[in-house]
């Protein structure tokens, strides 16, 4: 047998077709989970406790499910259970937003705890709300350390989207799976897909690669530093 790459050019644009499905499932997967990973990740970092225990049964229950049950499981049980018809690609969407979402979650909240606890103390001391500490101290520093783990997760997710082939939703695996069965030619089909694949990815992953450049603290640091000490002498002073 040989391969025969014809039929790939051949259905190109059926391939085509495809990979925007994919895509297209990327983007709105990976924004809405980032929503939701916001929202729990604050949860999960709220003092108040039963709200922490419900984020932390969320992120626990779609971690350690497999991403196809979750995908099969929205588009054949949820519509008998909730009573609403759900169409494939809502069906795809959610189960993928919900899934991805409980990632980013835990990213940002192990961003936002790898800051020095002695920052937040510092803020505190110069009278800084819980809204000005987050927003001028803690996240511009997480941020830069949750970026490669968030495109690393974000990477995987279009390779998670593949699976919504499983519901006919017709993105790049579905329209390669289609043409092998009319074209009896599986292998050139799936190693074009696994090339279209390696070619994104790999091209993503450099463009998103951990760099080591600037690692310095935001300007508000230096003057927050200064401020602490200038707070801690002021509570050593003797009164009047």
């Amino acid at each position: 047998m040989t391969f025969d790459f014809t039929v790939v050019t051949a259905n190109a644009h059926l391939l085509w077709q495809g990979f925007l499905i994919t895509l297209y499932y990327t983007v709105i997967t990976i924004a809405a989970g980032l929503l939701i990973g916001l929202v729990i990740g604050l949860i999960l970092l709220s003092p108040f406790r039963p709200l922490v225990w419900l984020g932390r049964v969320y992120v626990e229950f779609f971690r350690n499910i497999p991403l196809l049950v979750i995908v099969l499981w929205t588009y054949y049980a949820l519509p008998i259970f909730s009573g609403v018809n759900i169409t494939k690609g809502w069906a795809g969407f959610l189960a993928l937003s919900f899934y991805v979402g409980s990632f980013y979650a835990e990213i940002l909240r192990a961003g936002v705890q790898s800051i020095d606890p002695g920052q937040t103390d510092a803020s505190t001391a110069l009278g800084m709300s819980y809204g000005q500490r987050m927003r001028r101290i803690i996240l511009p520093q997480a941020f830069r350390r949750m970026v490669p783990p968030l495109a690393g997760q974000s990477i995987i997710q279009m390779k998670n989207t593949t699976l919504l082939s499983m519901i006919t939703v017709p993105d790049l695996l579905y329209q390669g799976s289609y043409i092998s069965c009319f074209t009896y030619r599986p292998i050139e089909i799936y190693t074009a897909i696994g090339l279209i694949f390696v070619i994104i990815l790999v091209e993503s992953r450099n463009g998103h690669g951990t760099r080591k450049g600037n690692t310095q603290a935001p300007r508000h640091l230096p003057a927050l530093r200064q401020g602490r000490g200038a707070a801690w002498r002021r509570s050593f002073r003797r009164p009047g």
